[in-house]
């Protein structure tokens, strides 16, 4: 199963560790990443592969959630078919 993770907040040292390290610690796999700071803000995007994990997606989003509000920054969970559908959805609607 695989999933997009999103971290959006006020750039400050550590995310990428404290992000990662969580994800590491739930037995989930980062494929790919990519990050950049705009204007004092971080953002990530990361694919992830869950297959591995021995928690459930609710029990994953929810253990993300509790680490991005101890760090003031949101991060968000989506599973990677909802978010290429939402892609599709989005691509189709401005052919129209």
């Amino acid at each position: 199963m695989k999933a997009i993770v999103s971290v959006i907040g006020k750039d400050k040292k550590g995310i990428i560790a404290k992000v990662s390290t969580a994800l590491f610690d739930m037995d989930i796999n980062i494929e790919n990443i990519s990050q950049t700071i705009m204007q004092d803000y971080f953002t990530m995007i990361m694919a992830v592969d869950l297959s591995e994990s021995k928690l459930n997606f609710s029990e994953i989003a929810q253990k993300l959630d509790v680490l991005g509000k101890n760090n003031a920054v949101e991060i968000r969970i989506q599973l990677q078919s909802i978010f290429d559908s939402m892609h599709q959805v989005s691509t189709m609607d401005d052919s129209i």
